[in-house]
């Protein structure tokens, strides 16, 4: 009799049942518990075959349906997780992969305008620009139009959309990770120099927590092989080093630059070889902006309104160049003064004059000259 398999229902790692199990098993790679399903060989292979074309279709955009409760409502908390891993499937799509997170944070008192709209320029840009397939192309957002489950930016879906986006990457392989919408700071007892640690907010962050740089680099930036490049662009507050990579550039206004060292002596979070580089917002002290005062019309985020515009009319621009170029729009928009959306910032801008200033960083994990190497994804 051949050896029963059941994937297990927190990792999707696919498991060998022993026959004297009848009720449960335990997962030896992240110690879940799993029910076993009764047995019967046809409907066991039946399922097997339509749980994985279910986790196929749903990252790769050929489904739209969504997860349910008993009252049919989007359940967002219970999904099945994809497989391990996905990469010997998407061959066929090339070596480049993109995941795109934009959150309004509908009914909040910090709700944002911008996020949505950044997101579909972003995968338009890929696609246009880059030649980035767009079955390749995974985006998380809480659009009012979005009906899948597994694509609204929770902090468990965004950490599976991330894990997706490293998962089998090879040499020659081009990863993007955009997001847009609220950063923070968390207070941290650790190696950060200021104390704090940089941190991503997903939709239901205030019941289940921020994303912090820390994660972020164990899962994207770590395990990034030798001859593959990650790209992160990140519209968000207090993003300077939100990829915890080793070295960051200061650039001040006439171009000229430095590499500092954060390891700072601790334990390098470098990459298996890979070049990983993160293009953020603003620096860690600093607020980044959701506004209409650059496009003319829709409301965008000022990192990617300007990385975007820049890119295009740049074709075959440096890293330096890009970075200057980004800065001199922002800055040059409203003598350097960039408007929040939203009545309380509004207020305090009318009574107080208040200036909000930005300006976009770049860090890496590793040196390189900034204005002989060639930006391309």
């Amino acid at each position: 009799m051949a050896s029963r398999q059941e994937r297990c229902s927190h990792c999707g790692r696919l498991l060998v049942v022993p026959r004297e199990a009848h009720d449960f098993i335990k997962c030896a790679v992240c110690h879940g518990i799993t029910q076993i399903r009764p047995t019967n060989p046809l409907n066991h292979t039946h399922n097997i075959a339509g749980r994985l074309k279910g986790f196929i279709n749903t990252i790769m955009n050929t489904t739209t349906s969504s997860v349910n409760n008993s009252n049919g409502t989007s359940h967002f908390g219970c999904y099945y997780p994809p497989p391990q891993s996905l990469r010997p499937s998407y061959h066929a799509y090339g070596s480049k992969r993109a995941v795109l997170c934009g959150i309004l944070y509908h009914g909040k008192s910090y709700r944002l305008k911008g996020s949505v709209n950044d997101v579909k320029c972003m995968k338009y840009f890929l696609i246009k620009e880059f030649r980035f397939p767009s079955d390749s192309i995974l985006m998380l957002t809480d659009d009012k139009e979005e009906k899948d489950a597994l694509r609204f930016p929770t902090k468990q879906n965004m950490q599976m959309a991330l894990r997706w986006l490293i998962e089998g990457s090879e040499s020659g392989d081009s990863l993007v990770f955009h997001f847009s919408g609220h950063g923070a700071q968390e207070m941290k007892m650790g190696h950060e120099r200021e104390g704090f640690d940089e941190a991503i907010c997903p939709v239901d962050y205030e019941q289940h927590g921020k994303i912090v740089n820390n994660e972020i680099n164990a899962t994207i930036v770590t395990p990034l092989p030798r001859g593959a490049k990650l790209h992160a662009i990140i519209d968000a507050c207090h993003s300077g080093t939100l990829l915890d990579l080793s070295c960051v550039c200061k650039m001040n206004r006439q171009g000229y630059y430095t590499w500092e060292d954060h390891r700072r002596g601790r334990v390098d979070k470098g990459t298996r070889g890979g070049l990983a580089i993160c293009i953020s917002a603003c620096d860690n002290g600093q607020i980044s902006v959701d506004t209409s005062a650059l496009s003319g019309k829709e409301v965008t985020g000022a990192l990617t309104y300007s990385f975007i515009q820049t890119v295009q009319n740049e074709p075959g621009l440096t890293y330096g160049r890009l970075l200057g170029a980004m800065r001199s729009t922002i800055r040059g928009t409203k003598a350097g003064i960039l408007i929040l959306n939203g009545p309380i910032v509004s207020l305090l801008n009318r009574l107080l004059g208040l200036q909000i200033k930005q300006e976009p960083q770049l860090s890496s994990s590793e040196m390189f000259d900034m204005y002989t190497t060639r930006f391309i994804l």
